[in-house]
């Protein structure tokens, strides 16, 4: 049974962790956000929520531009790590082991670990609590096409998309998992 309860809860996850990634002035970061999220598909539209204390928050204020990566399963490490340490004491990409290319449209780290990426021009920024939202126009899309069906859908033969269940714990999607079909026909 429901009932009132005298605490605060965050019942957001599973979900998937965006990989934040920006750079300004020959400097470059990346970090963890769990709260992110598509805004509008036509015109293509995304959103991060930042804390202001994060390294990224400043580059991506300074520079107007960041890159909202999706890593495998695999990189489940990085993830935590990305969303561990700072980058204003710690090179991530050093520490994690990871390479990126700078994005042909804003110039923000695009992983090359990654299997889809955003690459944003900021358009608005609000502040919500203790967070600000980032709102960006998708300038560039990337996708390693190996990864996906015809449909448009992940192949979970090539695929295993990690799910962020909080305290550092992933569980993942992948062929194994279980799937239902409710499509509503007419």
């Amino acid at each position: 049974m429901l009932e009132a309860i005298d605490h605060k809860i965050m019942h957001c996850y599973p979900g998937m962790v965006a990989i934040v990634t920006a750079a300004h002035n020959g400097e470059e970061n990346v970090m963890a956000a769990g709260w992110h999220s598509y805004i509008s598909f036509t015109p293509p539209i995304y959103g991060v929520a930042i804390g202001p204390e994060r390294h990224t928050h400043q580059l991506v204020k300074e520079s107007g531009k960041f890159a909202i990566n999706f890593l495998p399963l695999e990189k489940a490490r990085f993830i935590s790590q990305a969303g561990t340490y700072t980058g204003s004491q710690v090179n991530k990409f050093e520490k994690g082991g990871m390479s990126f290319e700078y994005g042909e449209a804003t110039g923000a780290p695009v992983l090359n670990d990654a299997y889809v990426v955003y690459e944003c021009e900021v358009t608005d920024c609000n502040t919500y609590g203790d967070h600000d939202w980032f709102v960006g126009d998708i300038v560039q899309f990337h996708q390693d096409k190996e990864k996906f069906l015809d449909n448009g859908l992940p192949d979970f033969d090539q695929l295993s998309i990690p799910l962020y269940l909080g305290r550092s714990k992933y569980t993942s999607v992948e062929n194994n998992s279980r799937f239902e079909n409710h499509r509503i026909k007419d």
